[in-house]
C-alpha cells in the first residue's frame, strides 16, 4: 500500500483546510486509516482515524473541529480542519493498518505511512 498525502499549506488562525490521502497499490479489507501529526520538537500525535465500517475516532485536541471522511471509490481519505489555531501547526501524516479499537490512537499500530504534508497556521 502506498499513501500520498496532500493539501497542506499556510492558513490564518480561524481558517479551514482539507487534507487528502490517496491510496494506491494493494489494499486490504478491514483497514483502519488515520491521520497523525508532528510539530517541531514534539512527539507524533494522533489526530483522527476511520475504520472500515465507518467508525470514527478523534484526538481530544481536534474533536468538534476536524472531520475525517473517505471516498472508497476514489480510495481517498480526507481530513477537514476547521477553526484552525497556531497549535495545529505540524506535519500531518496519513497512515493505514489494522489496529484493534484500543490501539487506534497508537502510531505503532499502523503499517503504512504517507510522506507528510505541512500545515502552518499563522496567528
Amino acid at each position: 500500500v502506498q499513501l500520498q498525502a496532500s493539501g497542506g499549506g499556510l492558513v490564518q488562525a480561524g481558517g479551514s483546510l482539507t487534507l487528502s490521502c490517496a491510496a494506491s497499490g494493494r489494499t486490504f479489507s478491514n483497514t483502519v486509516t488515520g491521520w497523525f501529526r508532528q510539530a517541531p520538537g514534539k512527539e507524533r500525535e494522533f489526530v483522527a482515524a476511520v475504520k472500515w465500517n465507518g467508525g470514527e475516532f478523534y484526538g481530544d485536541s481536534v474533536k468538534d473541529r476536524f472531520t475525517i471522511s473517505r471516498d472508497k471509490a476514489k480510495r481517498t481519505m480526507y481530513l477537514r480542519m476547521n477553526s484552525l489555531n497556531p497549535e495545529d501547526t505540524a506535519v500531518y501524516y496519513c497512515a493505514a493498518g489494522h489496529p484493534i479499537n484500543s490501539n487506534v490512537r497508537n502510531s505503532n499500530a499502523y503499517s503504512y505511512w504517507g510522506q507528510g504534508t505541512l500545515v502552518t497556521v499563522s496567528s
